[in-house]
């Protein structure tokens, strides 16, 4: 579905679900649940978590219980009443310059998540050819880069034809690797041999060494985000106020299935210790299937996942750039350079802008002792600015709910003040934990850390849109 200015895309870096426009009563409660299912994170980012063995279950389900209920039934609300996005939920609950602010956090967040998603690539890709490249910080800059702008190339042509195989993602990404995966640790076990990590109650809960011992919950946060991508579709439904919390409590089951079996299949496989955030899936399924003698199906999961991030990376590049680009026009939030289209009715200007902070921020993989590291602080970073969004999102609809009680709406959550203060407050803590390093990525400065992901969260993600907001000019506005 390509965004327009009624509707600007909600859905930067996740895949995005597609229904006829002002389709009334044409889902089940169940497709719901599937569509939610499909709208979050995939294996990508849990070996960032399974370094934290059995307590990893906690770092899903809190999060989950605190930010993925309240966000689901918060957005679900908003677009049942407020056609047209978070610009429109945030304008109207607390101003357009706020609205602004929160539809450039969702566009402003791809520029951290892009590195993040294709160090993932590029580790899985190297278990095709050479393993030993997955930690190397020149070979990851390198695919990041070729791969970023060759990307925009094909975008920039405007005849992607990678919607359908984007759509099935979630099972060529996540789901299909994701149960192998899972098979594979559980055989492993039942044979008798040993887990890398204790699988038993005194592991339940992660050690304790101060915050930066739960720094780790924020990459769960990263998973969620994005949840709010079908909430659009929640008048489709045909019984919302009863079917929608019933579908939302089932797609929270499956979400955490899907990642916390996979992330303890890892922590069966492999030592916290050795465990990379950015090649962990493939760390484990080598170790696997070498064991089951299987080690010809390693270079074939790897291409599987990676064709399945690519697809989805082509899928999603043009779409949080479209939103951002249709509410500039209608508001004249951008100087025009920026709302040229090219010949194929690509944003293409906005895309280039982007690709050369993303190059520089490639760059940064050869500077950084670890892959690790890179790839944790680029997602914190992206993590950081899109709750920004959330924070904004739940204190509208407060105001919302407050101010304009009787505003039709297809759906009304239950307990919203209750559930805003607590997304608000999970929201606002995680901001400020993930300031914070990991103490699982072994001795990092605090302070110098915390201020250089501080620094950038303000100038990638609060002051270009205060700026913008301030310094518009008439002529920015586009004609009707």
């Amino acid at each position: 579905m390509t965004p327009t200015p009624e509707q600007p895309d909600p859905r930067p870096a996740k895949r995005r679900a597609r229904s006829p426009a002002g389709a009334k009563a044409t889902l089940t409660w169940l497709a719901m649940a599937m569509l939610t299912l499909g709208s979050v994170g995939d294996l990508g980012a849990t070996p960032a978590t399974a370094v934290l063995g059995f307590a990893s279950v906690v770092i899903y389900v809190l999060p989950a219980i605190v930010f993925l209920l309240p966000a689901s039934l918060v957005s679900a609300e908003l677009a049942s009443g407020w056609p047209g996005g978070v610009y429109n939920w945030v304008s109207e609950g607390i101003s357009p310059k706020m609205g602004f602010v929160a539809i450039w956090c969702q566009f402003a967040q791809t520029t951290f998540y892009y590195p993040a998603l294709l160090a993932y690539v590029a580790s899985t890709l190297a278990y095709v050819f050479a393993p030993s490249l997955a930690h190397s910080g020149l070979y990851t800059t390198v695919v990041i880069i070729v791969l970023f702008w060759s990307a925009v190339l094909v975008s920039a042509r405007g005849v992607l034809s990678t919607g359908r195989l984007a759509s099935y993602g979630i099972f060529i990404g996540t789901l299909i690797p994701g149960l192998l995966l899972v098979l594979l640790a559980a055989i492993y076990l039942l044979q008798g041999n040993a887990s890398a990590a204790p699988l038993n109650a005194h592991h339940v809960l992660p050690a304790w060494h101060g915050l930066t011992s739960v720094v780790l919950v924020v990459n769960s946060f990263f998973l969620y985000a994005g949840v709010e991508v079908n909430a659009v579709h929640v008048d489709e439904l045909r019984d919302a106020p009863r079917e929608f919390p019933k579908a939302t409590l089932v797609a929270v089951v499956l979400i955490l299935l899907v990642f916390i079996l996979p992330t303890l299949a890892i922590s069966v496989a492999i030592p916290a210790a050795h465990i990379s955030f950015t090649a962990g899936v493939m760390q484990a399924f080598k170790s696997l299937l070498d064991h089951f003698g299987l080690s010809v199906l390693t270079p074939i999961i790897a291409v599987g996942l990676v064709v399945a991030s690519l697809s989805g990376l082509l899928d999603w590049l043009t779409g949080p750039s479209t939103g951002l680009l249709d509410i500039a026009r209608e508001r004249g939030y951008l100087p025009r350079y920026f709302q040229e289209l090219n010949s194929n009715g690509v944003q293409l200007n906005i895309l280039i802008a982007q690709g050369i902070i993303i190059t520089l921020i490639g760059l940064l993989y050869t500077a950084v002792p670890a892959v690790s590291r890179a790839y944790w602080v680029f997602a914190a970073l992206a993590t950081e600015v899109y709750l920004i969004m959330y924070i904004l999102m739940f204190v509208a609809a407060i105001n919302l709910r407050r101010r304009q009680a009787e505003h039709p709406r297809g759906y009304r959550a239950p307990g919203l003040l209750a559930i805003c203060v607590v997304g608000t407050f999970a929201s606002a803590a995680a901001c400020v934990i993930g300031l914070l390093p990991p103490s699982q990525l072994g001795h990092i400065t605090t302070v110098p850390y915390l201020l250089a992901l501080l620094t950038a969260t303000l100038l990638v993600g609060l002051l270009p849109p205060l700026l913008l907001h301030k310094l518009r000019r008439s002529g920015w506005k586009a004609a009707a």
